[in-house]
């Protein structure tokens, strides 16, 4: 099945959601960093914004970056991305600087990202969320996500949710048209 492409901006209350760029490179290099798995230098991101912008060419899905409407500087991203998911069948995620969480960002971009991925014509997103991470948690319960199953990694265990369009009765249980 064709899909259309996520958009490349998405606009929400407080953020302009747009493709990242090397001048992201930066904060992009610290907000790896705080993942715990290593250092990653601004070259190391530069790197990963371009595999990004290849993916994104190569499936029309990726990642946005959150650039406040009021001019600061980017607090993070959410993406649609095959990660642990599929082309057809793919995987949200959202990832923000430590300061800038507890204030709803995510879950503001990731409502945007959902929708717009709907929107391409998927009906199923999934997001995969380690149990000790409630934040995520929260934010998923927030979008509609529910849990699906629970799987075990070298890391420990990986809860699967998903979040599906609507079926429209009266149309064979398939997904609702966008917007509708």
């Amino acid at each position: 099945m064709a899909f259309t492409p996520l958009p490349t901006r998405l606009v929400t209350d407080r953020f302009e959601l747009t493709p990242q760029e090397p001048a992201d490179a930066g904060w992009l290099a610290v907000l790896f960093t705080t993942r715990g798995r290593g250092e990653v230098s601004e070259a190391e991101a530069r790197e990963r914004i371009a595999r990004m912008h290849a993916l994104t060419a190569e499936h029309g899905i990726g990642a946005l970056v959150l650039r406040p409407r009021d001019g600061g500087p980017p607090v993070g991203y959410a993406a649609v991305v095959v990660g642990r998911g599929t082309v057809e069948e793919p995987e949200l995620a959202y990832e923000l600087l430590p300061e800038a969480h507890g204030r709803g960002y995510a879950t503001e971009a990731a409502r945007a990202v959902l929708d717009a991925a709907h929107a391409t014509g998927r009906a199923r997103i999934w997001a995969t969320i380690r149990p000790w991470n409630a934040a995520s948690l929260r934010v998923a319960e927030k979008l509609g996500f529910r849990r699906d199953h629970v799987m075990t990694d070298h890391d420990g265990d990986l809860v699967w949710f998903l979040h599906e369009v609507p079926a429209v009765p009266g149309h064979g249980g398939g997904p609702a048209a966008a917007g509708g």
